[in-house]
Formats: structure tokens, C-alpha cells, sequence
């Protein structure tokens, strides 16, 4: 099978992470894992020079099939999903451009904010701010020169200079393993109490 996103279809390090999800800067894509399989995976424009999306460790919080960018009240979000609740940071439907342009968001095309829409789990809440468990980690990872040549000008030379290695993955996640594996833990025993 040809893959011609950069990810890997396999991620051994991951087979104990029930989901994850990882967004590559230099790539300008996604990627959704189960237990290691890559389960779906599209492009993304992430934030640009003046907002850029900061690298670290998410989970996911709240959705919203429509909801309002807290950047400007004229745009409308499909398919949102939020993975930094202070900060107003999520994925959604919008429009595309091909280099990171967003205000710190994570845009999709509608198909894949739809799925991911359904696919990752929300957190659990007692009240409006005691939260009872994350949901699915995020990880957002990598550099993006924005004042160099895109990244993917360099394919033409090397067809493989954006792809993504396990080894890459593994190195991106050791460091945050043990909270991603805390939270997953405390998701199931949440789910099992109900």
C-alpha cells in the first residue's frame, strides 16, 4: 500500500494508546492513531507566524458542530473540537490555504473535521470547570520555517523529506507518555463508572 502522507501506518511504541492524535508543523498534516495503527490522517493549516500553534502536549475538551472563533464573530467553525480551553484552540472545518494561516487553530477540510468530530472523546466534567477526566491526547509537534521555502518545495528533490518515522513519533511522545497513559487510565475507570 502507497501511503503519500507522511505518517506511518504502524507506530509500535503507541500499541498501549487507546487514540492519539499528532499534527507535524513541517508537514502541514495530521494524523489519528489506535494502539499504534494509523486510523486516519489529512492535511491541516496551522497557525500562522504571528499566532502559531504552540508545540506541547494536548487533550481533547469540548466540541461543537458550529460554533464562533473567538478571533473574529463572523467566522463560523464546523466541526469543532477544542484541545485548549483557555487559549481557544481546536480543530474545525475551514478553508485551506496550503501554508499555516490560522490564528493558533487547526483547520481541516469538512470530511476530516467530521470524522474527527466523532471519532475523539470528549472530556468529563462534575459542574462547569471540575474535570473529571481529559479526553484523547494531542500532540502538536515541529518546526516551520516561515520565512523559508515551504517545506514540501523540497519534494522535488527528495521525494521522502517530510516524512514522518515511528522512530520520530516515539521520540515526539517519550516525554509525555506517562501523563498521556494517567489520562487514558482515568478516561476508562470514568467510562467503566457509569
Amino acid at each position: 500500500v502507497e501511503n503519500y502522507l507522511p505518517f506511518p501506518l504502524q507506530v509500535p511504541y503507541l500499541k498501549e494508546v487507546d487514540k492519539i492524535v499528532y499534527f507535524s508543523y513541517p508537514s502541514q498534516s495530521f494524523a489519528a492513531y489506535e494502539y499504534g495503527e494509523l486510523v486516519y490522517t489529512g492535511q491541516t493549516n496551522m497557525g500562522r507566524k504571528a499566532d502559531p500553534t504552540p508545540q506541547k502536549l494536548y487533550f481533547t475538551n469540548w466540541k461543537a458542530e458550529e460554533t464562533t472563533s473567538t478571533f473574529n464573530d463572523e467566522w463560523e467553525l464546523r466541526w469543532n473540537f477544542n484541545i485548549e480551553n483557555k487559549e481557544g484552540i481546536g480543530w474545525h472545518q475551514y478553508e485551506l490555504p496550503g501554508y499555516p494561516a490560522s490564528h493558533s487553530c487547526l483547520r481541516m477540510t469538512e470530511e476530516d473535521a467530521r470524522f474527527m468530530y466523532d471519532w475523539a472523546d470528549q472530556w468529563k466534567l462534575k459542574g462547569t470547570d471540575n474535570v473529571l477526566a481529559k479526553g484523547i491526547p494531542v500532540i502538536v509537534f515541529g518546526t516551520y520555517n516561515f520565512d523559508g521555502p515551504k517545506p514540501w518545495l523540497q519534494l522535488v528533490a527528495n521525494p521522502k523529506a517530510l516524512e514522518i518515522s515511528a522512530a520520530d513519533i516515539e521520540k515526539e511522545t517519550a516525554g509525555y507518555l506517562g501523563e498521556i497513559m494517567k489520562a487514558q487510565q482515568n478516561r476508562l475507570s470514568q467510562k467503566n463508572s457509569n
